[in-house]
């Protein structure tokens, strides 16, 4: 079986305002002093009012919750002695700004990029699963990338931007965006083709390194992964391990079709924007792209189709009743968009909609 790992990129904020504190660099030398040598689990990010953690690879679900579930409450509790806490939202509701880390890689991305980098606080969900080879990995990118649309759907979390509705259910996608290596690709057909491309957009010059290869989905050039980086930081747990979930059995439906000999769908990078805009627009709410037309369909009908193009793939892994449930659970009570505009009615002001997520972000 696949072994899965997750990154989660959480908001570190006032515990009183909701406002977004800069504050990881004492966390982190909180976390240090407290784990005696052992290997960090907890990263700075580009920003100093945010958090990343990562699990370890997983193959069962279950496993994969309960570490989810206890980085988050770790997180949380060195946060709470500095009179912060931590919350999944992909962006920050209220008015922010944005601190850079002092590291040496983040001053350049803010020398070379400007305001592009500045206003690049946002929290992603970055899903690995691994691959036997290389040639596995690119032909499942091949075959993935007409259904990374639905996972930003489900996983948006973003409808709020310095105090104001963006009108979108994932902004920061919007965001992410401005980055000129993000988004949909093209389909490699080989390794060589997909290494290809990568060293010759490092030798642009305009990349620092591999790590800003900022595609949709990538090989991981850390890990025998493929790394799916779509998604919105989910403001609930349950969401995240439903996300890699699908992640995982689009990995291995992808890889059985490559076995088989059957051939990626060719649908151009530009239909491929505009089905991730429409996702990141609309998230659950209203109209999708579906993945096999590239039309107009209902949310919860791109959503199924996506369910059940990898179903053969959840029977076999034991993981087809824990993901019904969870997508029944995701369309009926909404993904984090949905949840904080319906708390933004209920409590009338956005620190109210910071506290709740506060909650919610343990589970």
């Amino acid at each position: 079986m696949r072994s899965v790992g997750v990154e989660e990129e959480l908001l570190l904020v006032d515990a009183r305002t909701g406002e977004p504190q800069a504050l990881s660099t004492a966390v982190l030398a909180a976390v240090s002093r407290e784990s005696g040598g052992e290997p960090e689990v907890f990263e700075a990010e580009l920003h100093r009012q945010m958090l990343e953690f990562g699990t370890r690879p997983q193959t069962g679900m279950g496993d994969l919750a309960e570490e989810i579930v206890r980085w988050r409450a770790e997180a949380a509790r060195h946060a709470e002695d500095l009179g912060a806490a931590v919350v999944a939202l992909a962006t920050s509701p209220l008015p922010v700004s944005p601190s850079i880390g002092s590291g040496e890689r983040y001053q350049w991305l803010e020398e070379q990029f400007g305001l592009t980098t500045q206003e690049q606080l946002t929290c992603g969900c970055h899903v690995h699963v691994s691959v036997d080879s290389d040639e596995e990995g690119v032909a499942v990118l091949d075959r993935i990338r007409p259904w990374l649309s639905v996972l930003l759907a489900m996983s948006a979390n973003s409808p709020f931007w310095q105090g104001k509705d963006s009108r979108y259910s994932s902004y920061r996608s919007r965001v992410w965006g401005r980055w000129p290596s993000s988004g949909p690709v093209e389909i490699f057909g080989s390794a060589d083709r997909y290494h290809e491309q990568v060293d010759d957009m490092l030798g642009t010059g305009a990349l620092r390194d591999k790590g800003m290869i900022y595609f949709d989905a990538r090989l991981s050039h850390h890990y025998p992964t493929v790394e799916v980086r779509v998604a919105d930081v989910c403001l609930d747990p349950s969401t995240t391990v439903l996300l890699a979930t699908l992640v995982r059995g689009l990995v291995e439906t992808a890889a059985r079709q490559w076995r088989a000999g059957e051939p990626p769908a060719r649908h151009g990078v530009g239909l491929l924007r505009l089905a991730a805009w429409r996702a990141g627009r609309s998230g659950l709410e209203g109209e999708l792209i579906h993945p096999v037309t590239m039309r107009p369909a209902p949310a919860e009908v791109v959503v199924r189709a996506l369910f059940d193009h990898v179903r053969d793939a959840l029977e076999d892994s034991g993981d087809v009743i824990s993901a019904q449930e969870g997508l029944a659970a995701l369309l009926k009570g909404g993904n984090g968009a949905r949840i904080q505009r319906d708390l933004l009615s209920r409590s009338g002001g956005l620190r109210g909609v910071v506290t709740e997520c506060v909650s919610r972000t343990r589970g």
